[in-house]
C-alpha cells in the first residue's frame, strides 16, 4: 500500500488516494498513517534485506540470470553471507527474481544405415575416477534469422568441464563434431597409462570414418548408446539442455552464426570457471579439477636426494 501511494502521490495527492482506497475493501491506511510510516526509522532487518537483495541481483546478473534459489543461496554463502535458504527464497521473491526452467530439447541424432559394432562401455554410468578418463559428446541446434547453426560439445564426465566445443552452420563431421574433438585433444589433460573412453550416440557425425580414425590415432576407445535413447547419453543431453536454457532461450532471437559462436564461447568459459554445479556440490569444474590434481601432487612421494 505504501509503495502504491508513493507511485501515484504526485499525480493524485496522498489525501485523495487514501480517501478513495478507504471506500474499497483494500483500504486500511489514512494520510496521517502514511506520513507516519514514511518518517519511521527503518529496522535493521529491512536494511539488511536491501543489502542482500543488491547482492542477489548482482549474482543473478553475473550468471546469465539463470540461478534459482539453491545456487543463489550457495553463491551467497561462498561469499561469506550468513543467510538461510528460506531467507534467500523470500528475498528473491521480493526482488522478482526466478531461476530458469529447462524445456525439452529436439533430437539431432541422425542414424546412418550402416552396421555399427561399437560397444556401450558406459551403460548409463556417467561417473569417472579422474579427469581425462571418460568424455561424452553430443550435438544440438540453434535457430537464427540466417538459418540453423549447430553446436557440438565434448564433456569430461569427472568434472563436467566442457573440454571441446564448436559452433558451425553445417552439421557435417569435418565442420562440427571433429573440430570439437580436436579442440578437446588440444586443450584437455589425460591420465597417463589410462584408457580414455569417448561416448556418444549413434549419429552419423560420430560414425564417420574421419571421426573414428581420429579417436584411434589418439588411443581413445569409442563407446555408443542405443539408437534413439537419450538416457544412454544423458550427461551430454543434460549439458545441451542447460546450454539452450541458460544461453539460447535467454534472448528472443539470434541473428547469425557469429553471434551464437561468440556467445557460446563466453558461456563455456562461465560454465567451466564460474557456474556452480549441484552435481559437484556447488563447485565449479575448474575447482574440482584443481582439487584433484592438488591431491595427486600431495600423494606423490618426494624424490630422494642423491648424495
Amino acid at each position: 500500500m505504501i509503495r502504491y501511494i508513493d507511485t501515484y502521490r504526485d499525480h493524485f495527492g496522498v489525501e485523495r488516494i487514501c480517501r478513495v482506497l478507504d471506500a474499497t475493501e483494500g483500504g486500511f491506511i489514512t494520510s496521517r498513517g502514511y506520513r507516519a510510516a514514511k518518517t519511521r526509522v527503518r529496522s535493521a532487518r529491512e536494511l539488511k534485506d536491501d543489502l542482500l537483495i543488491g547482492e542477489i541481483q548482482r549474482i543473478y546478473a553475473q550468471n546469465y540470470s539463470v540461478y534459482g534459489v539453491r545456487k543463489i543461496w550457495h553463491a551467497l554463502r561462498r561469499e561469506g553471507w550468513a543467510v538461510g535458504r528460506d531467507q534467500t527464497y523470500r528475498l528473491m521473491r521480493k526482488a522478482g527474481i526466478t531461476g530458469a526452467v529447462r524445456g525439452r530439447k529436439p533430437r539431432t541424432t541422425v542414424p546412418v544405415p550402416v552396421p555399427d559394432h561399437r560397444p556401450d562401455l558406459v551403460e548409463r554410468n556417467f561417473t569417472a575416477p579422474a579427469p581425462g578418463v571418460l568424455w561424452v559428446a553430443d550435438i544440438t541446434y540453434i535457430r537464427t534469422s540466417a538459418g540453423f547453426v549447430y553446436t557440438a560439445f565434448v564433456i569430461d564426465a569427472y568434472s563436467r568441464r566442457i573440454v571441446g566445443w564448436a559452433t558451425r552452420s553445417s552439421m557435417t563431421t569435418e565442420a562440427l563434431s571433429l573440430e570439437a574433438l580436436e579442440h578437446a585433444l588440444a586443450t584437455a589433460r589425460r591420465q597417463q597409462n589410462t584408457d580414455l573412453v569417448h561416448h556418444s550416440d549413434r549419429g552419423g557425425q560420430y560414425v564417420a570414418v574421419a571421426y573414428t580414425e581420429k579417436l584411434a590415432d589418439h588411443g581413445i576407445r569409442p563407446s555408443v548408446g542405443t539408437v534413439g535413447d537419450s538416457y544412454d547419453n544423458s550427461l551430454a543431453e543434460t549439458v545441451n539442455g542447460l546450454y539452450k536454457t541458460e544461453l539460447i532461450y535467454s534472448q528472443p532471437g539470434w541473428r547469425s552464426l557469429t553471434e551464437v559462436e561468440f556467445a557460446t564461447m563466453n558461456w563455456v568459459h562461465w560454465w567451466n570457471t564460474h557456474r556452480l554445479h549441484e552435481h559437484l556440490r556447488h563447485q565449479t569444474p575448474a575447482e574440482v579439477e584443481a582439487a584433484y590434481y592438488e591431491h595427486q601432487r600431495e600423494q606423490t612421494p618426494a624424490p630422494i636426494p642423491r648424495n
